[in-house]
């Protein structure tokens, strides 16, 4: 009996182990070994997005940067030293993203009650969720178990993030590359219901376009000269800047869209009749961003042995 009894704790290890290793993230993966994780990240981005709610919008972008540069790995957290080049440099990071100090406060804080335990990754994951979630967005399961990189790819930021002057074709083929499909890209610019953007990366639109409300584009071109002013802000949406809503789809169709990508997705193409739904259904359009953002969080995870669980999300261990 004892024999059976042991063989069967050594198959349960060996299951342990197949199941570590698979790649598959799961909800429950720190039930065991952090259960106060989620309650953590919860109090903390409360406190947090009561006192500044724009860093709701500024976790959820930072998620998305993380993301799409070789997957969901936190490489995004890394700071540049003597010796390594991190993305936090690139072009479409510098002087604009937000959000590393909250990381830094809740990975301190879980380190506390679960030292060497909680990836970086897994921490941007939640916090990027409670986010949407306490500005009247939808929330959603996060699968964990993600590691954290041990490298990062200030180039790869540099030709894998869209930028705000893109097409709806280039759009579509940079999310395609991430196993998202139109309707998922169409979802997730809805991010852009809360948030803000800096004149520079909205000038040629508000100043060069044709498909921008002249109204519009003059109250935008107030803040934002025609040279100089590049770090000037203005919301992403112009109706509920702090409010997680379908309003960034209302302005697309009233030619109100901050961006020259924002308002390619409402400019006689292929997602025009998308936009119009989203626009009148909020329902559809939160359902829609839960389940793009749970197929965003699973780009290339690393997981079993790979990587690492950094102990300071700014450097490697």
């Amino acid at each position: 009996m004892a024999v059976s009894v042991e063989s069967f704790l050594k198959l349960c290890f060996l299951f342990c182990l197949v199941s570590t290793s698979s790649g598959q993230l799961s909800p429950t993966f720190y039930l065991q070994t952090c259960p106060t994780l989620q309650t953590i990240v919860s109090l903390t981005m409360t406190t947090t997005v009561l006192l500044d709610p724009r860093m709701g919008a500024s976790l959820l972008r930072l998620f998305f940067h993380d993301c799409f540069v070789n997957g969901c790995d936190a490489s995004v957290l890394l700071d540049d030293t003597a010796t390594f080049t991190g993305e936090k440099n690139a072009g479409p990071n510098a002087n604009s993203l937000r959000g590393f100090g909250v990381i830094d406060t809740i990975k301190a804080a879980v380190e506390l009650v679960c030292p060497g335990t909680v990836s970086c990754a897994d921490i941007l994951a939640l916090a990027a969720r409670d986010g949407v979630a306490l500005l009247g967005g939808p929330s959603w399961t996060v699968a964990l178990g993600r590691r954290d990189a041990t490298t990062a790819s200030q180039s790869a930021a540099n030709s894998n993030l869209p930028g705000p002057g893109s097409s709806l074709s280039q759009l579509i083929a940079a999310f395609a590359t991430k196993g998202l499909n139109a309707r998922d890209m169409t979802a997730l610019s809805g991010a852009h219901t809360i948030g803000q953007a800096r004149c520079v990366n909205f000038r040629s639109h508000i100043y060069n376009d044709a498909n921008v409300d002249a109204g519009f584009a003059s109250q935008r071109q107030r803040n934002c000269p025609s040279s100089g002013g590049d770090n000037n802000l203005a919301p992403l949406d112009v109706q509920t800047a702090n409010t997680f809503d379908n309003a960034y789809y209302r302005n697309l169709i009233a030619m109100r869209g901050l961006l020259h990508s924002d308002q390619e997705l409402f400019n006689n193409g292929t997602q025009d009749a998308l936009v119009q739904q989203y626009s009148t259904n909020a329902a559809a359009f939160a359902a829609d961003f839960a389940a793009a953002m749970v197929k965003m969080g699973n780009i290339s995870p690393l997981t079993g042995s790979s990587g690492e669980i950094r102990s300071n999300c700014r450097r490697v261990n």
